[in-house]
């Protein structure tokens, strides 16, 4: 995999940020495979087209690239807040590649892809209003909550410049499929807010105990709902019998290893 952008297709463009579209959208269709899959063979949609940016010509999934030049932090901007929302209750809804790179030399620095199945409403934040000043006055955009999406749900295949191996990327893609068998956005948030807790340990191994401090934060967050312990409880069954987690001894679970 070339890391570097091939700058001589970008060098009629005098926009910068025409220059840049040029650039990643290439690099992506000729370096990056699709993840579900693992076939090197991307093909572009026309340029504007609201559902995605890419797919994959052998399994048929989509993939929406986000490019940003400094580093991704806790939130990235995306388009319009309704169409984002109908897209997570649609079956339309893409995957997301994110790509940082480094203008210095042209290249690529860091690339993940977060899986459609990570996206739930919660995790779209609206923005203010435009002005009615603006030239689209009214218009409604959103950002994407990238800190609250559980590590698992952000797979690099390129990180801080090291290449990942496709397998550990297929295994890495294939652990959390089970989430796209939730239909209910309510109950997949439950699900992916209970791997966030787990993930935040840092650590493999956890004790049910140690769950149940998150009982405060959960409750803030799910506030219908007064049997906390209870639906910790059967979240964690539920990431154990999808084999997400292990059950090791009375109260005791470990993350399932993916090497």
């Amino acid at each position: 995999m070339d890391l570097f952008f091939d700058k001589k297709i970008a060098e009629e463009y005098t926009s910068q940020s025409q220059k840049i579209r040029v650039l990643t959208e290439d690099w992506v269709n000729k370096q990056i495979y699709c993840p579900n899959c693992g076939k090197s063979d991307l093909g572009k949609y026309e340029n504007n087209k609201p559902v995605a940016d890419f797919f994959c010509k052998n399994c048929n999934e989509d993939y929406e690239l986000k490019s940003k030049k400094d580093a991704i932090g806790a939130k990235i901007v995306d388009g319009a807040y309704g169409t984002m929302i109908d897209r997570l209750k649609s079956t339309k809804n893409p995957n997301f590649f994110l790509l940082n790179y480094s203008l210095q030399n042209f290249s690529v620095l860091n690339f993940f892809v977060i899986p459609k199945h990570f996206f739930v409403p919660e995790i779209i934040e609206k923005r203010k209003p435009l002005a009615n000043t603006a030239r689209r006055a009214g218009w409604v955009g959103c950002n994407i909550l990238l800190s609250t999406i559980p590590q698992s749900g952000k797979i690099f295949l390129i990180k801080n410049g090291i290449i990942e191996t496709k397998e550990r990327v297929a295994i890495s893609w294939n652990k959390t499929l089970f989430l796209r068998e939730e239909k209910d956005s309510a109950s997949k948030g439950w699900l992916l807010d209970i791997m966030t807790c787990v993930e935040s340990f840092g650590m493999n191994e956890f004790s049910l105990m140690e769950m149940y401090s998150f009982e405060s934060i959960l409750k803030r967050k799910h506030q219908d709902n007064n049997h906390i312990k209870e639906k910790i409880r059967q979240q964690l069954q539920i990431l154990r019998d999808k084999h997400y987690l292990e059950f090791i001894d009375r109260g005791q679970y470990r993350i399932r290893n993916i090497a």
